[in-house]
């Protein structure tokens, strides 16, 4: 838990039989952020994005012993899926520079949003991701989909009260 575990926090789960097997969590960056609060060393080039249209990922996750299937693709899916459907444009997000190639495999349109830089004693960057039609159509087809794997608890009016789930 920190300070971002709020009401204003977003969660994609990816479940298996009800056990949880990966995740992430989206953030509005028209509030304080990783980035703008703990991270703006990384984007001091172009400076910390923020938007209505825009949120930033962290905590993104896929069990150990599900990294090599399917799991990882169909949450990629189900991240641009939400985002489009919640009318994000883009997703910002710090991440370890072995990410950037997977993300561009999976479809994904990434703009750095600064130069590399050592975090933790691993290369990190901070990115931003397009969200598009055209990405999760590619995502959706590595990830062996024929429709959404995206589902979200009904009856709930706002994003900021449910927690969609992908079926894994």
């Amino acid at each position: 838990m920190d300070a971002y575990d709020n009401d204003h926090a977003t969660y994609l789960v990816a479940l298996d039989k009800g056990r949880v097997i990966g995740g992430l969590r989206l953030y509005p960056t028209l509030l304080p952020h990783m980035i703008s609060e703990a991270f703006p060393h990384l984007v001091k080039e172009r400076g910390v994005l923020t938007g209505a249209t825009i949120l930033e990922c962290t905590r993104y996750f896929i069990v150990k012993e599900r990294r090599t299937g399917r799991t990882d693709c169909r949450l990629l899916a189900a991240f641009q899926q939400f985002c489009l459907e919640e009318g994000i444009t883009e997703v910002t997000a710090v991440v370890e520079m072995w990410r950037l190639p997977h993300w561009h495999q999976a479809g994904f349109k990434v703009r750095p949003l600064g130069l590399p830089t050592v975090v933790e004693g691993q290369p990190c960057i901070a990115a931003a991701i397009r969200i598009s039609e055209e990405s999760l159509e590619h995502i959706s087809r590595l990830a062996g989909l024929r429709g959404s794997c995206l589902s979200r608890d009904s009856g709930v009016s706002s994003h900021r009260d449910r927690v969609p789930y992908v079926a894994a």
